[in-house]
């Protein structure tokens, strides 16, 4: 195994979340520094469309989108269904990989349309049956204490402070579990998947759950190879969240909630992927 090769992988696909990361951040220090009514108001009557809007987002083959949306999600400028449904609907590399070994448009739309449509779907269900109370003012004042920034100290320089430290904390963790992925070895994923049909949607689910976009990559190719159905497909990119789970984990303070939330991630994406089996998708 090779640590450096990893480190330098780990530190460029840390890299490329950093733009996403330091605008998230941007966004989050004006909104507390500009107090404006009209801002206000287009958060609230945005509201209402959130998981449409999230899943719409969550379709742009980058995970920084989730990254964004469990930020967001811990200020509480978004609702919980939003969250949801920008998780839901992203898929990380799917898009490149598939595009790279000529996998046919057809195929590829399809599955972006049924992420699109499940993610607004139970968006919607889920802000219906939890109301998420969109606290701004106090929820990224607390934001700020417990990242232990300057909030007061404009709003560049803190957005930078966010984004380091988070940087930091995503380039350790990504790190070590590719280690752990190159211990385990592909072709082990493959047999185990080959060797267990009918468990096949909550392997899937489990591997989706991996906090890294390494998850994508090893699902396309197993769909690719023949390993793994359409509908497996679907169910383990629908749990793709990528780096939103590491970056919700550390910025909401509810350790209950994250853990309903990955719960809610992985019991919605087994479902759907048994109702497509079952339909013949």
């Amino acid at each position: 195994m090779d640590y450096f090769d990893i480190l330098i992988d780990s530190f460029f696909d840390t890299l490329n979340l950093v733009p996403f990361l330091f605008i998230a951040y941007i966004v989050l220090e004006y909104i507390e520094h500009k107090s404006e009514e009209k801002m206000l108001g287009v958060i609230q009557k945005s509201k209402r469309f959130g998981p449409f809007i999230g899943g719409v987002l969550g379709l742009f083959p980058h995970c920084g989108f989730s990254a964004i949306a469990s930020s967001f999600y811990s200020t509480r400028i978004i609702t919980l269904g939003t969250l949801f449904a920008v998780f839901l609907s992203t898929s990380d590399e799917m898009l490149p990989i598939f595009l790279s070994e000529g996998v046919g448009a057809g195929v590829i739309l399809k599955i972006l349309f049924i992420k699109f449509l499940l993610a607004m779907v139970f968006g919607f269900l889920i802000d219906f049956i939890f109301k998420t109370s969109l606290h701004r003012e106090i929820k990224i004042r607390e934001f700020c204490t417990c990242s232990h920034c300057h909030c007061g100290e404009g709003v560049l320089y803190p957005a930078l402070n966010h984004t380091v430290k988070i940087s930091g904390w995503i380039f350790v963790f990504t790190f070590v579990l590719s280690c752990i992925m190159e211990f385990i070895g592909e072709e082990h994923i493959v047999s185990i998947f080959s060797n267990n049909v009918y468990l096949t949607n909550f392997l899937t689910a489990g591997i989706g759950l991996i906090p890294n976009c390494a998850s994508s990559v090893i699902l396309s190719k197993l769909y690719i190879g023949g390993v793994i159905n359409f509908s497996s497909l679907v169910c383990g990119l629908l749990v793709g969240a990528g780096l939103g789970l590491i970056v919700l984990f550390k910025m909401n303070k509810s350790l209950r909630e994250n853990i309903f939330i990955l719960l809610g991630l992985y019991f919605i994406a087994v479902f759907s992927g048994i109702v497509l089996q079952f339909l013949g998708v």
